[in-house]
């Protein structure tokens, strides 16, 4: 129960490291609110949270690129869940190549998606996460956030952007004096439906075992690999952390 009595706000949380870190909130004490693009997909994990743990799990519709649609799920989680105080900020989609290869349309849109969801939720919730302090803010960037490629210029741009957004979020609730804090973590390859894309002309395991190559530990990461370190911040375990980042790679940034 390492975060009991906590009210999480996960996105993207149908699928993936959203699905998983919404599941061990719940299983670790915390009321989840669930929300997705994928309004199915949402309602399907907030009722395998509440089939385990009956009243924990909670599903809302939220396109993470229209500020309307946050303000509106962000003041329904608070009202059914008694407040907020963890905002995950998860959902997050690839794309793009090369600085030349990559048209501009597709440029605005991995940012929309990556980067200008994070502001959006950290600028609506911080108002309703204040006065259920402690609060955590926890953004999902990307060790490519860190770490370069030729061909992932939108993707490394953007999960940069994230990076540094949660110090500034952090030293700007530091200095209101808020008591939320703000980090980052950056993964690498996690074997979730973000690598579908990439096995077009493999299969999946021989994806896997392709990237599994780049990282020291000789393995890519599972889910709950990252829910994990979603579950250290969002408790008071991390009650002395902010504006850091959270580097879970297998090794590659050591190399």
């Amino acid at each position: 129960m390492r975060v009991a009595g906590k009210m999480a706000f996960v996105t993207g949380g149908a699928s993936g490291l959203g699905r998983a870190s919404s599941l061990m909130l719940a299983k670790e004490g915390a009321k989840v609110a669930v929300t997705d693009i994928n309004t199915e997909g949402a309602a399907a994990v907030a009722a395998e949270i509440n089939a385990a743990y009956p009243g924990q799990g909670f599903a809302y519709q939220l396109d993470v690129t229209h500020e309307e649609n946050w303000k509106a799920a962000l003041q329904a989680a608070h009202d059914d869940l008694g407040g907020l105080n963890v905002l995950l900020n998860n959902a997050g989609i690839g794309g793009g190549s090369t600085v030349e290869d990559t048209d501009f349309a597709t440029w605005k849109k991995v940012h929309e998606v990556d980067v200008d969801s994070v502001f959006l939720g950290c600028k609506y919730a911080i108002p309703l996460m204040r006065d259920h302090a402690p609060g955590s803010i926890i953004n999902i960037s990307s060790i490519a956030g860190l770490i370069a490629g030729h061909n992932m210029a939108a993707y490394n741009s953007a999960k940069a952007g994230v990076w540094l957004l949660s110090k500034s979020v952090a030293l700007h609730c530091a200095a209101r004096e808020y008591n939320i804090r703000s980090n980052s973590i950056h993964p690498t390859f996690i074997d979730t439906p973000i690598l579908d894309p990439m096995a077009a002309t493999i299969t999946r395991d021989e994806l896997k075992a392709k990237l599994a190559r780049q990282v020291p530990l000789k393995t890519i990461g599972d889910p709950d690999d990252i829910a994990y370190a979603v579950i250290y911040l969002a408790s008071d375990e991390s009650k002395f952390m902010t504006g850091a980042e959270l580097k879970i790679d297998g090794g590659i940034s050591a190399m």
